[in-house]
């Protein structure tokens, strides 16, 4: 029999460099042999220690005070951090890794599929975006002032030509060549519309049909390709409830304080193709959750720091965030990547 237990270390590792000073006898310079690269301040910290304070700190989310607690009292009070050094890690870390931000902006400009989503932040008070672009393997946060044209210009959305996944914010539709609107936010306006128009069929048959075509296309086999007669039932069965919406619409109008319903109807016939496009082509998923569930991410950050000091600081993260998550995708050792970046 065999019984273990198990524990974890911290061992404080401090190399130290020294070299004798001269004085030149005419001019009083002070002079020294060089010291390796990397040694320029009296103390300085290696990339393990950079690495385990960054990710602490904009991964974990713990505040930089907390993170100089933590590493003195794993180090029984021996290694004090300062809060300056912390903070400047975001920076350092997005300057040191623009080789991997400039593969990710090129992978995701050529990506077949591309998620994209807004979302909000705060700097100084004042409310800004952060604009996110991603696939199953790679993703990009970008920090903007604005949203519309002027918050996608400059990222991957912007160069892509291929199917971009979204909301229904318009402004994407000048982008890319074929549109998937996320279904998620329709399966949820649609809830919505039951609610406030019970007397209205519509709806629910809508509801009903999307939730049936997305299983439809859930159950198909890796190698499997959609049945074309079954789609084009789903598009007859999509055409038909859009026309029990007309014609209960026109015997019983919707009112002025609830034309949600009728407005989604309209939409749900104009932008029929991006609300199917995932029926025709297995790429493409129904919903946008990859985007959103990145966006999560950021929101949690914010909401540790709950506002940013500079616009700068907002785009250190925005890049540092690229890099983690896109090696997060690549099954790596996510520590020792950072470190190596560090280093």
């Amino acid at each position: 029999k065999r019984r273990q237990v198990i524990g974890v270390k911290l061992l404080l590792n401090c190399v130290e460099y020294y070299t004798v000073v001269f004085r030149h006898k005419e001019t009083g310079k002070l002079v020294h042999a060089d010291f390796p690269a990397g040694v320029e301040n009296d103390v300085n910290y290696d990339s393990s220690i950079k690495a385990f304070a960054f990710l602490l700190n904009n991964h974990c989310n713990v505040p930089i005070d907390k993170v100089r607690q933590f590493l003195s009292d794993l180090t029984g009070g021996a290694l004090e951090i300062s809060k300056g050094m912390i903070n400047g890690l975001s920076r350092e870390f997005a300057e040191k890794s623009k080789t991997e931000q400039n593969k990710v902006f090129l992978n995701l400009v050529s990506a077949p599929v591309l998620n994209e989503d807004f979302t909000t932040a705060r700097v100084n008070g004042k409310n800004y975006n952060v604009f996110i672009c991603a696939t199953p393997h790679e993703a990009a946060y970008y920090a903007k002032e604005h949203k519309g044209h002027e918050g996608i210009k400059g990222t991957p959305a912007e160069l892509n030509g291929n199917i971009h996944v979204h909301d229904h914010d318009k402004t994407y539709y000048s982008y890319g060549r074929l549109h998937q609107e996320c279904l998620i936010h329709i399966l949820r306006y649609l809830l919505d519309s039951m609610e406030n128009e019970k007397n209205l069929t519509w709806s629910a048959d809508m509801r009903a049909l999307i939730q049936e075509m997305i299983h439809y296309r859930n159950s198909l086999e890796p190698d499997e390709e959609p049945n074309a007669d079954k789609v084009k039932e789903f598009e007859d069965r999509f055409d038909k409830i859009l026309n029990t919406a007309k014609d209960e619409y026109d015997y019983e109008p919707p009112t002025k304080y609830y034309k949600e319903g009728y407005n989604l109807s309209v939409r749900l016939g104009e932008y029929k193709s991006a609300c199917l496009l995932f029926l025709h082509d297995k790429r493409v998923p129904a919903d946008n959750n990859l985007a959103e569930r990145l966006g999560r991410v950021f929101k949690r950050k914010l909401k540790q720091v709950m506002t940013f000091r500079s616009f700068d600081s907002l785009v250190y993260l925005c890049q540092c965030l690229t890099v983690m998550a896109t090696i997060r995708t690549q099954n790596e050792n996510f520590y020792q990547s950072i470190a190596d970046i560090f280093n």
